[in-house]
C-alpha cells in the first residue's frame, strides 16, 4: 500500500514539458520559426529587394543581351524597331494625314521621333512587367527572392535599351538642326522620373497579369489607345486647337503626355514651353511617386501569392 502511494506522489509532482501547453503559434514563435513564404513586413522587403540588387541589374542585362540573340542583326533592332515604327507614323500622319499641321519639318521629325522612343520606353516597361511573373514561374517557384526584383530588372532593361535609342535620337536631333545646349541637361531628370513612373507601372502590372495571364492579349490594344491619346504623332494643344480646352487639358496632363513633351523641351530648340502644361515638373513627379510608391506596396501586398495556385 505505501509502495502505491510513493508512485503517485511520483507522478504526479513530476515536472511539465517546457514547451507543454502551447500553441502551434506560440511554439513556432519561441523557436524562431516561421511560415514558409510568408510576406515579410515592408521595409524589410525593401531591404531584401536593395540585397538583390546585383541580381536585377544581372538579370536585366542578361535579357536585354538574349532580346534578339537569335536575329542577324542583333542589338541593333534596338535601334531599328522604334525608328521603323517612327518611319511609319511619318509617312501615314506626317505626310498623307497632315497631323504637324503646319509643324515645320525640321521640328516635326526630331518631335515624332522622340515622341516614338519616350513612348515605348514605357509601353515595352508596361508589357514586360504583364508577363515578368507569369511568364517566370518556373524561376518564382524555384527559388527564393523578392518577386519585385522581377519587374523591376524588366524596366531597367527598358531603360538600357532606350539609351542605345537615345543615340540615334540625339544624331536626328542634331541632323536637323537642333544642336546640345544647356536644356539638354534636362534630360536626365525626365529620364529618372519617367522611370520611376514606369516601374511603379511594372508592378503594377506584374501583379495584375499574374493573377489573370489573359491580360498580356489585351494591354497591346489598350497601350494603342494610349499612345493615340497622348500625343505621339501630333502636337496637342495645335492639333486640338479648335476643340474644347478641357479636351486638350485632360490629354496633356497624361503622365506619358508629360514626359514626352519634356523631352521635347529639352531637345528641340522651337519646342517652348508655351506647349506644356502648367506646373509640368511638379504633375510629372507626382506621377512618379505615386506610381512608384503605389504600385511597390500593391505588389508587395500580394507577394506570398505569387507562384502558387
Amino acid at each position: 500500500m505505501s509502495e502505491t502511494t510513493h508512485d503517485a506522489t511520483v507522478a504526479v509532482s513530476a515536472p511539465a514539458a517546457p514547451d507543454e501547453g502551447l500553441t502551434a503559434k506560440e511554439l513556432a514563435a519561441k523557436h524562431g520559426l516561421t511560415v514558409s513564404g510568408a510576406r515579410p513586413s515592408l521595409i524589410e522587403y525593401v531591404r531584401q529587394l536593395w540585397d538583390r540588387r546585383h541580381f536585377i541589374l544581372a538579370f536585366s542585362r542578361a535579357k536585354l543581351t538574349a532580346q534578339y540573340s537569335q536575329a542577324k542583326l542583333g542589338q541593333l533592332w534596338q535601334v531599328a524597331t522604334p525608328l521603323l515604327n517612327a518611319a511609319v507614323y511619318f509617312f501615314i500622319f506626317g505626310l498623307l494625314l497632315e497631323a504637324d499641321r503646319g509643324m515645320e519639318r525640321e521640328v516635326y521629325i526630331p518631335f515624332l521621333v522622340t515622341g516614338v522612343f519616350v513612348f515605348t520606353f514605357t509601353q515595352s516597361s508596361v508589357m514586360a512587367g504583364v508577363r515578368a511573373i507569369s511568364g517566370n514561374l518556373g524561376l518564382v517557384r524555384a527559388l527564393h527572392f523578392p518577386r519585385a526584383s522581377l519587374p523591376v530588372s524588366f524596366a531597367l532593361q527598358q531603360l538600357q535599351q532606350l539609351m542605345f535609342s537615345m543615340i540615334v535620337l540625339f544624331a536626328i536631333t542634331v541632323g536637323f538642326g537642333h544642336y546640345p545646349d544647356l536644356s539638354w541637361l534636362l534630360i536626365v531628370p525626365v529620364l529618372v522620373l519617367q522611370f520611376f513612373f514606369n516601374t511603379g507601372l511594372a508592378l503594377i502590372m506584374a501583379r495584375a497579369g499574374a493573377r489573370t495571364p489573359d491580360l498580356a492579349q489585351l494591354m497591346p490594344f489598350v497601350m494603342r489607345t494610349w499612345m493615340y491619346a497622348s500625343g505621339v504623332m501630333f502636337s496637342i494643344p495645335i492639333f486640338l486647337a479648335d476643340k474644347p480646352a478641357w479636351i486638350a487639358n485632360v490629354l496633356q496632363w497624361n503622365p506619358a503626355a508629360i514626359y514626352m513633351d519634356l523631352m521635347r523641351f529639352a531637345l528641340i530648340d522651337d519646342y517652348s514651353s508655351k506647349f506644356l502644361p502648367d506646373h509640368v515638373w511638379a504633375a510629372a513627379g507626382a506621377w512618379a511617386v505615386l506610381f512608384a510608391l503605389g504600385g511597390f506596396v500593391y505588389f508587395w501586398k500580394a507577394e506570398e501569392r505569387y507562384g502558387r495556385g
